[in-house]
């Protein structure tokens, strides 16, 4: 055999390998991501279902237990920020893969032992109080996760294909959804109803307890990214004197300063010093995503359901979401594929621009009782909101140096959930309450012209080297 074509063995060897790697990787990441959303999500359906009724005295008014059980869910976005500062700070200092291990863990024995929770007629108001507290820790966690499973994968993925591979990691929101809808399906078919409301709807929390056993998988068979060991291997020369800015390295100028080598700065610090601007529009590039899914996936369901709305069954609903859900998913890979060739903010503006539209669609199709136009008003709902929320890894991956990269998206991204998402349930609420449906509709509008600004404000960060972001 030929020195030549030996060499080419080689080549295609370690490409096989690195390809290889790389779906473990992103399907690793799908995986962990897809639970953990689950596990969030659960608490959003039940929310709308069963807690109203499960936590909260049986003399309150209909009304008022769910917007007091919205309430807690809105808890889960309040401990989001907290999430994305404390885990980003020491993803920065540790390692991506350490803090998404952690955050797994955390969410796992939460939501199991929400499932283990004593109801209000057990407990009194003991129990409401434990349930915000487990929610807290789902906030936490989720803070936490999407962070290093963002960036385990973006930070591994080849440039041409960052936002692709990005998407697997983005994917993991709308299977959660599927997964958590699938689950009270399953049992609400299998039980009666007043089996369902008095321990069924504990099964679907209590099999989380999966996530345990993937967090040890990450730990024990994937490794931290090569970004950040790059970022390591800088530290450790400059910290033994050595000159660390060989063109190679491709760091820029603010990467190379001694204060980021050193990390003597809290990184969340340094984000907020470098970058104030950029987590603000980050933030408000979130807007639209996170109004608009909770919408969909929580009041949606709420509303239909309720005597006061619609009236439909719970099932239907959720069988709708689900199917929307579903179709959600190819909706983000194609948009995070599309921003690969032509770039990020374009299609994310799209879809700003397509949901805002949307939304004045969505309450009169739901109102119709229909199911095929119910499931068609949710599933293109959720689709232009994919097109933003496909490629949203990658750009936020892509507007942050590597030594504050986990605190930076961190923040704007929990920033943009707490503002947007945290209320956006007990929002549309209130204004369906107080002045007609019409008004939520707007207030996604609104949302949405928002995260349009934002991103329109943001440069393109399509073909950024992510070691050299400045």
């Amino acid at each position: 055999m030929s020195t030549d074509s030996h060499s080419a063995d080689q080549v295609a060897d370690t490409s096989a390998a690195a390809t290889a790697t790389m779906r473990k990787v992103a399907l690793t990441s799908l995986a962990g991501t897809s639970i953990e959303w689950y596990d969030f999500f659960l608490y959003g359906t039940a929310a709308a279902l069963v807690f109203p009724i499960v936590f909260f005295p049986s003399d309150m008014p209909v009304m008022v237990a769910l917007i007091a059980s919205f309430s807690t869910f809105a808890v889960g976005f309040v401990a989001r920020p907290l999430g994305g500062i404390i885990f980003g700070h020491f993803g920065d200092r540790l390692g991506r893969k350490k803090m998404l291990v952690i955050a797994l863990m955390m969410m796992g024995v939460g939501t199991t032992l929400i499932g283990l929770l004593p109801g209000y007629a057990t407990a009194g108001a003991a129990a409401p109080i434990m349930l915000v507290i487990l929610r807290f820790v789902q906030g936490l966690a989720i803070g936490g996760q999407w962070g290093g499973a963002m960036l385990l994968v973006t930070e591994t993925a080849p440039p041409e294909k960052r936002g692709w591979y990005g998407a697997f990691a983005q994917a993991g929101a709308p299977i959660g959804v599927i997964l958590a809808n699938l689950a009270f399906l399953i049992i609400s078919y299998s039980v009666s109803e007043e089996a369902f409301m008095s321990w069924g709807w504990r099964i679907p929390f209590i099999a989380s307890v999966i996530l345990i056993g993937i967090s040890m998988y990450v730990q024990l068979h994937l490794e931290d990214t090569p970004a950040f060991k790059e970022l390591e291997r800088i530290k450790q020369l400059k910290h033994h004197g050595e000159d660390v800015m060989a063109p190679e390295e491709a760091f820029s100028k603010v990467a190379a300063d001694s204060s980021v080598v050193n990390m003597k700065r809290s990184p969340v610090l340094e984000a907020l010093r470098l970058y104030p601007g950029r987590i603000c529009l980050a933030a408000g590039a979130f807007l639209s995503i996170q109004v608009t899914f909770y919408i969909m996936i929580a009041f949606v369901v709420a509303y239909g359901s309720s005597a006061e709305g619609v009236g439909l069954s719970r099932n239907t609903l959720l069988a709708a979401v689900l199917i929307a859900s579903a179709i959600q998913v190819p909706f983000q890979f194609w948009a995070a594929g599309y921003s690969d060739r032509h770039g990020r903010r374009g299609i994310f503006m799209l879809g700003a621009v397509l949901t805002g539209a949307w939304a004045f669609a969505l309450f009169p199709m739901v109102e119709t009782g229909n199911f095929y136009l119910i499931t068609l008003a949710i599933t293109m709902g959720l689709g232009f909101m994919g097109l933003q929320y496909g490629p949203q890894a990658a750009f936020f991956t892509e507007l942050f140096s590597t030594h504050v990269r986990y605190s930076g998206a961190s923040l704007g991204y929990q920033i943009g959930a707490i503002v947007g998402g945290a209320l956006a349930p007990t929002i549309a609420v209130l204004l369906w309450n107080q002045y007609g449906i019409v008004y939520v509709s707007v207030y996604m509008a609104i949302a949405s012209a928002l995260t349009l600004w934002s991103v329109w404000m943001l440069t393109e960060t399509h073909g950024t080297d992510i070691h050299a972001v400045g």
